[in-house]
């Protein structure tokens, strides 16, 4: 028999959360899946540097999945794992390794955009928890994605 958790959160707040955090993994994970593939196959006069951008900005998203799953299981709420399960909770869609490289970043600009949506919606029922260690690492996504959305978005412009 598991151990009752006993966090301060009830089972109503853990599951609010749970649900939220789950959304945040999945679409966490369908925008790292497309920005490493699109740093295999981007092409064309910026390869090199986009090549890097994409490098640095997938490499920060992978590490973040841990985090944000380790978190979910501290809260007793299995991460949900697999590509259907991803799928059914994600807003985030397969791109394309044919698109040009504007495509390509165009996507991954409304991509980080979503997931920045998905994770402002997450912090409401942490903070109506008291759930500071949620809202802290929710808060630290949103740098990190609305940093890469202002770096795709500086690229473009640039083009």
């Amino acid at each position: 028999m598991p151990a009752k958790i006993n966090t301060g959160f009830t089972d109503a707040q853990r599951k609010a959360i749970g649900e939220a955090l789950s959304k945040v993994l999945a679409d966490s994970y369908g925008v790292y899946l497309k920005t490493h593939g699109y740093h295999w196959n981007i092409r064309g006069p910026y390869f090199q540097s986009l090549h890097v951008l994409l490098e640095g900005q997938y490499t920060e998203e992978w590490t973040a999945l841990d985090t944000i799953a380790e978190r979910l299981r501290a809260l007793g709420v299995a991460a949900p794992m697999g590509y259907g399960a991803f799928g059914n909770l994600s807003s985030i869609r397969d791109g394309d390794p044919e698109n040009g490289w504007e495509a390509m970043l165009t996507e991954l600009l409304k991509d980080n955009e979503a997931l920045i949506a998905t994770l402002r919606s997450a912090v409401e029922p942490a903070e109506e928890a008291g759930d500071e260690a949620t809202v802290d690492l929710i808060t630290q996504r949103l740098a990190a994605h609305e940093k890469h959305a202002w770096m795709i978005r500086a690229t473009l412009d640039g083009k």
